[in-house]
């Protein structure tokens, strides 16, 4: 009696993978989004293992799951997908106050963000 469900707005060789409540700002989660954008998937992942951020490791974890859900789900061959999008959105803040001089108080802003990644299975061109 519910609503029907809505179909899908992906193309038939994507598939996309996302992760919320990363506790880390936007800005610096797409810093290292930017680094995987356009990359084929086995190089993203690479550049993910040996990156020093933090974030990193779950941007991976995201990263493995499109490439999985691409394989189980909609049969793509994985030597072949490229990250054709990653995009980063902002989530809840925790705001927290913090007592200054004077009676005053400062306020701390404490971002969490969310990552999607779509991957694209691409032909090899000879």
């Amino acid at each position: 009696m519910g609503k029907a469900k809505r179909e899908s707005t992906r193309a038939d060789n994507e598939a996309r993978a996302m992760t919320r409540m990363l506790k880390v700002s936007p800005q610096k989660l797409n810093l290292v989004a930017q680094t995987i954008r356009g990359k084929k998937a086995d190089k993203a992942l690479a550049e993910l293992s040996f990156s020093h951020k933090r974030i990193a490791r779950d941007v991976k974890k995201t990263l493995e799951s499109a490439i999985a859900n691409a394989e189980n789900n909609h049969n793509l061959d994985v030597d072949s997908l490229v990250v054709a999008e990653a995009y980063v959105g902002k989530n809840m803040v925790l705001k927290r106050f913090r007592p200054r001089a004077r009676g005053r108080v400062g306020k701390i802003l404490k971002p969490f963000s969310q990552i999607t990644i779509v991957v694209r299975e691409v032909e090899e061109a000879a």
